[in-house]
């Protein structure tokens, strides 16, 4: 049996596999994954075909008949070359590793046509993306094709490795390379396994750490502070249930579901004669709530695509991290209080009726009484030099918040409520597809922070922090189950001050 063994450097054992004159055996292997002594390993094979020539890299559980896992496609080589594999084929072993991730994703037919445009070859941090990609579509085959006695062990070994610092700033490199279509069908791989994985371990009554359930990365540009979070629901902390007893099929139409999330601050750097300004503009905040599966899955073993969580609260924290510079911090205001109409109507009416009858007089009077008031309210506050940006979602027929609070069982049963129809009514809070967009020219105006002028040429430290939450109320479908769930997010992001 296999010994155990750290994870090893991929990119680094096949540059440096020898040419094939020099094999031995048509295959030559290496050790991914082993857990101990006493089980079989997870090894990468790389095997020749003389004939064609062309090198398959395959994934194998060495069992005493090894079980193959994964294939790569065919690759040709040049035999009488003493460097086995070129540049190209290395770049497009690549493309393999990140074909095969999409193609466990839910819209896997869609997926690999915007990558003929992707060039890898000139890539900086080449080798960091190359064992990324591979890592991940590991943790895919993991999850999705290994055998049971295998599969934990090696989900452990690999999640541990996924959630490094090196792993994880490769990823924010491979997103950047991707482009932003590219990214959202890249996670939304990755988080339906994730969903998966979850789900196996809620059916055994097992808990484990996920592999970095939340996946965030921030950049700072060009005037932009922009900040990307995707995360599936499964994976979300549990803030209120109304009731545990949920039916199977609505269960699956909740937990096959991801956040995904935009945030982008314009920034401009305003230097003066003795201080300087730092103005920071909301520009874009974005929250949709993805299915994981397709349509036709969703009707058929859940309730249909309109049951699932919609944002509910978002929260924001800005802070400087060294502060003994600031001089002050100041913010714009929020939304405007509701206005409350009230109307009071009084009428009397009077008459005589025939002899030998009573007079009869009428008296009425109504009060009606009309809240007027966004379903969404913004409001800004200040926290020693930190500046905090809250989104609250309210029921517009209590003004209660969401997040907080539970809907009366009655108003579960109104057709008419506004968490009814919510996607298709003229009425609703949210985009059609049940997310939210917040713009600068609707939700606050503006941060700012003053320093002293010795700020000037240096850069400065920027952490971000936010709190999403999601709250299920029933859409279509009849039950009274509610529940709120909350993921919380910390990113660090630079400032050059010139």
């Amino acid at each position: 049996m296999a010994t155990p063994c750290c994870f090893p450097d991929i990119f680094d054992w096949i540059q440096n596999l020898p040419s094939i004159t020099q094999w031995k055996t048509n295959s030559i292997s290496i050790c991914i994954c082993s857990t101990s002594s006493s089980q079989p390993s997870l090894n990468l094979f790389v095997t020749k075909n003389l004939q064609s020539p062309s090198l398959i890299f395959s994934i194998a559980a060495d069992f005493s008949v090894p079980i193959s896992l994964w294939s790569s496609k065919a690759f040709k080589i040049n035999p009488k070359s003493s460097k086995l594999l070129q540049e190209d084929t290395i770049s497009s072993l690549l493309t393999n590793f990140i074909e095969d991730v999409l193609n466990y994703g839910p819209n896997s037919a869609k997926n690999n046509s915007l990558l003929k445009f992707l060039k890898f070859d000139s890539m900086s941090n080449f080798k960091d993306i190359f064992n990324l990609a591979f890592l991940t579509l590991l943790f895919l085959i993991c999850i999705y094709e290994a055998p049971a006695d295998l599969r934990s062990g090696c989900l452990n070994t690999i999640k541990n490795e996924l959630a490094g610092c090196q792993p994880r700033a490769a990823s924010k490199l491979l997103m950047k390379q991707l482009g932003s279509n590219l990214e959202e069908q890249w996670m939304r791989s990755i988080n339906l396994a994730i969903t998966n994985w979850i789900l196996e371990l809620q059916a055994t009554h097992r808990t484990i750490t996920t592999p970095s359930p939340l996946f965030s990365y921030a950049l700072s540009t060009f005037g932009l502070w922009k900040i990307h979070v995707f995360c599936p629901v499964i994976a979300m902390d549990i803030v209120s249930s109304s009731n545990p007893s949920l039916d199977e099929r609505l269960l699956f139409s909740l937990n096959y579901h991801q956040l995904e999330g935009v945030i982008q601050f314009n920034y401009k750097v305003i230097i003066q004669e003795k201080w300087v300004n730092l103005m920071l503009n909301i520009d874009n905040i974005r929250c949709d709530i993805i299915r994981l599966v397709n349509e036709t899955l969703m009707n058929e073993r859940g309730v249909g695509v309109d049951e699932k969580h919609f944002p509910s609260r978002i929260s924001l924290q800005l802070t400087p991290t060294m502060q003994t510079n600031i001089l002050s911090v100041s913010v714009s205001k929020s939304s405007e209080n509701p206005t409350r109409e009230i109307e009071i109507e009084k009428t009397i009416e009077g008459s005589f009726d025939p002899p030998n009858s009573f007079l009869g007089l009428k008296v009425s009077a109504g009060e009606t009484t009309t809240l007027s008031m966004k379903p969404w309210k913004f409001e800004q506050s200040v926290y020693g030099y930190s500046a905090i940006l809250n989104w609250f979602l309210h029921d517009s027929m209590d003004g209660r918040e969401v997040f907080s609070s539970k809907p009366a069982k009655m108003a579960l049963l109104n057709p008419k409520a506004w968490f009814k129809d919510r996607y298709s009514s003229a009425y609703r809070p949210f985009t059609r597809q049940g997310g939210v967009i917040f713009a600068g020219d609707e939700y606050g105006e503006r941060v700012w922070w003053k320093f002293d002028k010795s700020v000037a040429g240096r850069t400065m430290e920027w952490e971000i922090r936010g709190w999403i939450w999601l709250t299920y109320w029933p859409n279509k479908h009849r039950t009274f189950y509610n529940e709120t769930r909350r993921l919380e997010f910390r990113e660090i992001i630079h400032l050059n001050i010139a």
